[in-house]
């Protein structure tokens, strides 16, 4: 008969396609019944917070639910850090993890629901009798909510009889938030007014458009309006029509696009939270501009939002529209007026910093020139996330994905590659980390190269140094040798586990890239740039931090 286990797995099975793990006593029977009885594909990776980190790497790049599996103890603890950037980041996830038996605590359990709790996410506890009812419910509060749930297997009833897999039902979702109410459609119609009126409209949009579909409708309002348009990080690529794009706002944004964002009159943002960052820690805007807000919080989340709309981004977009098109004022002539691209170039500098090591500025902008096309880039946290952010542009906002930004964290970077790898399995997967997180996420180096063979590539930014640190605290006075990291050969280290490693000291040493490129992904290997960079170049992002906390 169907263990308890196999009750979760099937369930599960019904709405997922991959899951992602290490296997241990906790969860054994679980990944038995997957393995044996689904057509879900389970990928290992070498440290629990790796399983958590590919399948929020899986969902970002596909949209999918992701799924993850833990054993208890210290391998649940292990995932907490990937567990609590999910979380911050809205990541709909289930974490299958073994948990103590219903006798009580062992020596080596641990309050996992406290946990759990503790980061935000929630536990779901299963009974023999009731494991598929409880995982539909899991999985119904992740997709509702947007956020990871624990689903936990209790030891001693793991490999318990259970009977026949009952038909459970489909999760219960929520229909998108229209614009409800008669003060939400006044603003509605605020917004039209304000935006027919304006001599320069401008629309921001974050990742929130991208998640309920809005990019089409962004675009019509944009052309309606004749609005230039930017986006945030986690947006970038929503709006259809690039030659009136000023690119990414704040901190990674050109400094001549971020001019044109502040001559703004009226600006509208759509699906963004307008943290510090993308706000440019409150200098995106001119004080006079008049700034409207649509988001799915309760409130507006910024002091400078004059009006909110509390709605799907898509369903409100399509009524400012709406309310534009029976005003017929016609559109603005601003995008017209500037030049957008020339107000997207970033600066590249030189080939070498004063202090003869590559200039990462130059380093990432022959890499973007060399770089297929058809791309999904993973970042790790630190410093250099500048880099990817200001010279790789994407497509869309599914094939740029921060894994940690959210949380503040490092050492995510290497597990991220396995998720999106398997989310787009005819793309090129491109991992951007430092020599710190890298380090710190060394035991997925080979699930990265392992999943992601003939079509994966990392961008090692290796300059001996926690940089961020050293950028924020040595530049005050503060003692440098805890930020200092011997300086370690990363080529190397890839080449230990199948990888092809180029060690880069020169822009010419990245000729193998275009020469990688042109290969048949069948013939080549994981390729490793291990970019040995200055330390002295500050990213402009990075250089907003300090001056705000100086």
């Amino acid at each position: 008969m169907p263990t308890v286990s196999a009750h979760v797995a099937l369930t599960l099975a019904r709405h997922i396609d991959h899951v992602f793990g290490v296997m241990g006593n906790g969860n054994a029977y679980f990944l038995d019944a997957l393995e044996r009885s689904t057509d879900v594909h389970f990928t290992a990776v070498r440290h629990e917070a790796g399983g958590v980190v590919a399948a929020d790497a899986f969902h970002r790049a596909s949209g999918r639910l992701a799924a993850a599996t833990a054993t208890y103890g210290a391998g649940f603890t292990n995932t907490i850090t990937a567990l609590a950037e999910a979380v911050q980041a809205h990541v709909p996830l289930v974490l299958v993890v073994g948990d103590e038996p219903t006798s009580g605590p062992r020596p080596w359990d641990v309050d996992q629901i406290a946990l759990a709790s503790a980061v935000g996410a929630r536990t779901y506890t299963v009974g023999r009798a009731d494991a598929a009812a409880t995982t539909v419910i899991a999985i119904e509060h992740a997709l509702t909510y947007r956020v990871p749930t624990v689903l936990a297997i209790p030891y001693d009833v793991a490999s318990r009889d259970a009977g026949p897999v009952p038909d459970a039902p489909d999760p219960r979702l929520p229909e998108p938030l229209a614009p409800a109410g008669e003060f939400s459609r006044a603003t509605v119609g605020e917004i039209a007014q304000a935006l027919s009126g304006a001599r320069r409209p401008f629309l921001l949009a974050g990742r929130g458009a991208w998640i309920s579909g809005a990019g089409d409708a962004l675009g019509a309002l944009a052309d309606a309006t004749g609005a230039l348009t930017a986006s945030t990080a986690l947006g970038r690529g929503v709006f259809p029509r690039a030659e009136f794009d000023l690119g990414v706002t704040g901190g990674f944004g050109a400094e001549r696009a971020m001019e044109l964002v502040r001559d703004a009159d009226v600006a509208v943002v759509f699906g963004a939270s307008l943290n510090q960052f993308t706000m440019r820690f409150g200098d995106l805007f001119a004080p006079g501009t008049r700034v409207f807000q649509i988001d799915i919080a309760p409130t507006a989340t910024h002091p400078h939002v004059a009006g909110y709309v509390r709605g799907d981004a898509r369903l409100v977009a399509e009524a400012i529209a709406h309310d534009v098109r029976a005003i017929a004022a016609g559109p603005s002539d601003w995008r017209q007026s500037v030049d957008v691209p020339q107000a997207r170039r970033q600066d590249t500098g030189g080939a070498l910093a004063p202090d003869g090591r590559l200039d990462p500025r130059s380093v990432a902008g022959r890499i973007g020139e060399l770089l297929p096309e058809d791309r999904v880039v993973v970042s790790d946290g630190g410093h250099f996330i500048g880099w990817a952010n200001m010279y790789w542009p994407v497509a869309s906002p599914d094939r740029m994905m921060m894994v940690g930004t959210a949380f503040q964290s490092i050492g995510l970077g290497w597990p991220s590659v396995p998720g999106a790898a398997l989310a787009r399995p005819s793309s090129t997967v491109v991992l951007t980390t430092g020599d710190g997180g890298g380090l710190m996420a060394l035991a997925d180096l080979e699930s990265a190269v392992r999943v992601a063979a003939g079509r994966g590539m990392a961008v090692v930014w290796n300059d001996a140094a926690y940089g961020a640190e050293v950028n924020l605290y040595g530049l005050k006075g503060l003692a440098q040798e805890p930020m200092l990291i011997p300086e370690v050969d990363f080529a190397a280290l890839g080449e230990g586990v199948g990888a092809e490693g180029v060690v880069v000291r020169s822009l010419a040493d990245l000729d193998r890239l275009a020469s990688w490129n042109a290969e048949p992904a069948a013939s080549r290997r994981f390729l490793v740039l291990d970019c040995r960079i200055s330390g002295t170049v500050v990213a402009p992002y990075q250089r907003e931090i300090i001056r705000v906390n100086s």
